[in-house]
């Protein structure tokens, strides 16, 4: 094996279709968690009130094999620190080089020091009728949220 670092594409799906596909670059993988670092991917700058992403943004993004969420520790090109954003998931599956991750709606936005801590698209995930659908991940997925809001109030989220 050479010692360059393996490339993935992470895909990202949404009810059933792909939201968005990029290219990262695998940091690790002990079996369950894998760990990328990937640009920012998103077309020019989104601003969300609370942080702005853009280009040159670099996101080191930790996903489980065993867990209902991802975690995205967000730095500006200049390395400095903006916050975590955390994505509410279906556990991941890394396979032929594609890191696939299905989005279930809730988010939660950690600031640099952790005083805030806002819970996202609750409204989203209602209106997607997952509970309906599959009760068991609408579970899942809201025990994920309150796990990374606790995380999140402890300063127990992942970091480079």
């Amino acid at each position: 094996m050479s010692g360059s670092p393996a490339e993935v594409t992470v895909v990202l799906r949404k009810a059933g279709s792909t939201k968005i596909s990029y290219p990262a670059t695998l940091l690790s993988d002990d079996g369950t968690r894998v760990t990328v670092r990937a640009e920012w991917a998103g077309a020019g700058v989104r601003d969300f009130g609370f942080v702005r992403f853009e280009p040159g943004d670099m996101f080191t993004e930790h996903y489980w094999r065993d867990r209902w969420y991802a975690v995205k520790e967000v730095r500006t090109g200049a390395g400095e620190l903006k916050g975590w954003y955390c994505d509410v998931t279906r556990p991941a599956e890394l396979r032929e080089g594609e890191l696939v991750v299905e989005d279930l709606d809730l988010d939660l936005w950690v600031s640099v020091d952790g005083a805030e801590i806002l819970r996202l698209d609750e409204d989203e995930f209602e209106a997607s009728g997952l509970a309906g659908r599959d009760p068991e991940a609408a579970r899942q997925a809201v025990q994920a949220l309150d796990e990374l809001e606790l995380l999140a109030s402890r300063g127990q989220l992942p970091h480079d």
